[in-house]
């Protein structure tokens, strides 16, 4: 008996409004919406605004004198410094120091923290929290399928939702890259951070998801599926249009950010681009705290190496442990992990530029693929590689960054300013 694909509370709507679904973490989500398309989905984050059902991932409640130290232990990121409406990206790993799931943990207090992570995920993670708490005076809530999400990304987000909360303009103060606000459950003592205009709780972040300016909203899932219409209907006068996973993957690679499970995953977390993730001291030798797959880690400073590529055009090429990567001398050191198209950059005069780079004439975006490979040695940045699978080929180089000028780090009041 085939089991049965999960759905968020979007699923019709998605459904209705010609989503292309399809299976991922056990969700039937739309990768693309075949009225639209990937390429105008994309292009839409970068030159205005786009939305996306998000409800697929699962968010952890930790809360309890000891949830600090839990979380100390279980997530790769030095947490001491995370504040109220603070929140930090990193990974959870095994004792090998390979990649259970990488999460976003969100503090309340030293005592009350939520970690959002992946579809499909929330079980698994919460039994890991489980099995390391010992004696630790912690409650560990699996929220998954309790809680829906939107993301709403993209120069115009601000606009939009300044038209649909009580008071913008508290939400918006103070409100830096890797913040928060509000709370989804209306009876905490930060529910009123950030409320919306029918009176709904929601916690309100900043966290990055494509690499450009925008937000992501948690809320109760009775809830969703209005403020999924009011975001669409007040963002019209802004060409929102709604985004599936397929766009998601493009902006995110572009951006040089992992999809886990794919870019990270059961291997050791080392000798990639996301190394801030780890509580490096301060030569690098070492951490400044200890964590599950600390020493893993320690031991592995010439184990496999992560690095971004950026092709010569929008050709692909195909992932996996078949597929190769040849280096100038003709040897086969590796692997593709991933690759997608970024359809908002081009090559000019040998650099990559972004329809959102300023002041470019004669610049026309005509999308570059780009992705990630796993190789066996240190690689210098703007090396060529050849990547091949089958009979299929590319050229690469090997990059540091790949999307430019991108507005995840902005001030929002430069956004309401224009």
């Amino acid at each position: 008996m085939e089991n049965k694909l999960k759905i968020t509370p979007l699923n019709a709507w998605h459904r209705e409004n010609y989503g292309n679904m399809a299976d991922f973490g056990g969700f039937d989500m739309p990768l693309w919406y075949s009225n639209i398309g990937v390429k105008k989905e994309h292009l839409a984050v970068l030159e205005s605004v786009g939305i996306f059902d998000t409800s697929h991932m699962a968010c952890i409640m930790v809360n309890g004198e000891d949830a600090f130290k839990l979380l100390q232990l279980c997530f790769s990121r030095d947490i001491t410094y995370l504040k109220h409406g603070r929140c930090g990206y990193g990974v959870i790993l095994n004792n090998k120091g390979h990649v259970i799931d990488d999460a976003i943990v969100y503090c309340f207090s030293k005592t009350d923290y939520m970690v959002c992570v992946n579809a499909g995920m929330g079980s698994s993670i919460s039994s890991h929290f489980k099995a390391h708490r010992e004696n630790l005076l912690v409650n560990i809530t699996d929220l998954s399928e309790k809680l829906a999400k939107i993301d709403i990304q993209g120069k115009n987000s601000a606009k939009i939702l300044s038209k649909l909360l009580k008071h913008p303009e508290l939400v918006f103060d103070k409100m830096p890259y890797f913040s928060f606000k509000g709370h989804f459950n209306e009876n905490s003592s930060f529910a009123l951070d950030a409320v919306f205009k029918d009176k709904t709780c929601a916690l309100i972040s900043r966290s990055g998801y494509t690499g450009e300016f925008g937000f992501e909203i948690f809320v109760k899932p009775e809830f969703i599926v209005k403020i999924w219409h009011d975001i669409l209907n007040t963002g019209k006068e802004f060409n929102i249009i709604p985004c599936g996973l397929g766009a998601r993957d493009s902006l995110r690679t572009g951006a040089v950010l992992p999809l886990s499970h794919q870019d990270i995953g059961d291997w050791k977390f080392i000798n990639n681009p996301w190394i801030f993730a780890l509580p490096f001291d301060s030569d690098k030798k070492g951490f400044t705290k200890d964590f599950i797959g600390k020493q893993a880690l320690c031991d592995s400073s010439l184990d496999k190496f992560t690095f971004p590529f950026a092709g010569e055009n929008l050709k692909k090429i195909g992932t996996g442990k078949d597929s190769m990567v040849i280096d100038k001398y003709g040897s086969n050191i590796g692997y593709v992990l991933s690759c997608a198209t970024d359809m908002g950059i081009g090559w000019h005069k040998n650099k990559i530029l972004s329809i959102a780079s300023p002041n470019v004439s004669g610049f026309k975006a005509k999308g570059i693929s780009c992705g990630f490979v796993k190789v066996n040695r240190k690689l210098d940045y703007g090396e060529k590689l050849l990547l091949a699978k089958g009979n299929r080929e590319i050229q690469v180089t090997v990059l540091k960054d790949i999307r430019p000028d991108r507005t995840a780090r902005k001030t929002i009041s430069s956004f309401l300013l224009n």
